[in-house]
C-alpha cells in the first residue's frame, strides 16, 4: 500500500507527538541509559574526574541521539509499506502522509550526520562506532535482515547494542572488557524483549509478511529463542566482577527473576499474550534496573 492510498496529500506541519513517532524517542531514550551507565562507568574505573568529563559525556548523549533517532527515521521511511498494512503502525506520520518522502529523508541524513560530527569531535573510535551502528541498523537490519530471515531480531541486536560501547570510548578512547561486557548486556537483552513484543503482534507481521520468529515458527520455537538469551545474560554480570560480589548477587538476582517468569509460560492455563506483555514489561524495567545498579554501585565503590 502507498502513502497515496492512505491520504490523498500532506495535511500540514508534523506535530512534536508526529515527531517523536518518527525518529521513535522512547527508543532512542531507552537506548540512552547504557550510554550513559558505559560512560560513567568508564569514568569511574579510569579514575577520572566527573566535572573533567562532563563535555565529552554531554556530547555523546546528543551525538548518540541524533544518529539513533536518524537511523530510525530512515527506518520509518524504507517500513512505509509494512506499516500501512500493521494496524498498530498505521497511524505513523510516515504512513498517513503528515511527513513527505523528502523531508523525512532531510531529517534522517541532518540528525546522522550532525550526530557522526559530535561524535567525531569527541574521538574517532566513538565516531566509527557511531557509524557501525547506522550501517548495521539502517542497511543489515532495516533493509535486509527484517524481510529476509526470521534471524531479523539477533541481526538488529547488533547496532542496538553499541550505545554503552559509544559511551565507554567517548571517555576511555578505546575498547575494554568491561564495554564488551555491557555490550553483551544490551545485545542478549534485545531478542527477549523485541520477540515478546513479536508475539503480541504476531498476527500483524504475518498479514505484513514480515518474518518475525513468532510469525514464522509459532509461539513455542520462540519461547526456546527467549530462554537461550536469558541463560545468556546469567554469567555476564561475573565477567563484570570488578563491580563487586554486591552487583553480582543482585544482578543475577534479576536474571533469575527473569527466567522465573519466563518459566510461568509452561502452565496449560497460561494466556500467551498476557505472558509476553509480562516479559516485555520485565525487558524494560530489566534494563533500567541493570544499568542504574551499574551506576550506583560504581558511584559507591568511588566513594
Amino acid at each position: 500500500m502507498s502513502k497515496s492510498e492512505v491520504v490523498p496529500e500532506t495535511t500540514g506541519r508534523i506535530s512534536y507527538k508526529e515527531l517523536k513517532q518518527v525518529i521513535k524517542l522512547g527508543l532512542v531514550q531507552g537506548n540512552l541509559i547504557p550510554a550513559f551507565a558505559g560512560a560513567w562507568l568508564a569514568i569511574v574505573m579510569t579514575h577520572q574526574g566527573f566535572l573533567a568529563s562532563m563535555p565529552q559525556l554531554i556530547i555523546m548523549l546528543i551525538g548518540s541521539a541524533l544518529v539513533m533517532g536518524g537511523s530510525c527515521a530512515i527506518n520509518n521511511y524504507y517500513d512505509q509499506d509494512v506499516d500501512a498494512v500493521m494496524p498498530s503502525k498505521q497511524n505513523r506520520p510516515t504512513v498517513n502522509d503528515r511527513i513527505t518522502d523528502r523531508q523525512l529523508i532531510m531529517l534522517s541524513l541532518g540528525m546522522m550526520i550532525v550526530g557522526e560530527l559530535l561524535l567525531f569531535m569527541i574521538n574517532v573510535p566513538a565516531g566509527v562506532i557511531g557509524l557501525a551502528g547506522i550501517i548495521g541498523y539502517v542497511s543489515f537490519y532495516s533493509i535486509w535482515s527484517k524481510r529476509h530471515t526470521t534471524w531479523n531480531t539477533v541481526v538488529g541486536s547488533f547496532p542496538g547494542a553499541v550505545p554503552p560501547l559509544i559511551g565507554w570510548v567517548a571517555i576511555e578512547g578505546h575498547i575494554s572488557m568491561m564495554a564488551l561486557a555491557l555490550f553483551a548486556v544490551v545485545f542478549a537483552w534485545q531478542p527477549i524483549h523485541f520477540y515478546a513484543l513479536a508475539i503480541k503482534r504476531s498476527d500483524e507481521y504475518r498479514l505484513a509478511n514480515v518474518p518475525m520468529l513468532p510469525s514464522v515458527k509459532g509461539f513455542n520455537r520462540t519461547r526456546i529463542g527467549m530462554f537461550i538469551w536469558l541463560v545468556v545474560l546469567l554469567p555476564l554480570p561475573f565477567i563484570m566482577h570488578e563491580l563487586g560480589t554486591t552487583f553480582m548477587v543482585l544482578a543475577t538476582l534479576l536474571n533469575l527473576g527473569w527466567i522465573g517468569l519466563g518459566l510461568t509460560s509452561f502452565k496449560v492455563s497460561t494466556d500467551k499474550t498476557k505472558w509476553a506483555t509480562k516479559m516485555f514489561v520485565y525487558s524494560l524495567n530489566y534494563l533500567v534496573v541493570f544499568f542504574a545498579l551499574v551506576v550506583v554501585i560504581s558511584l559507591i565503590k568511588m566513594i
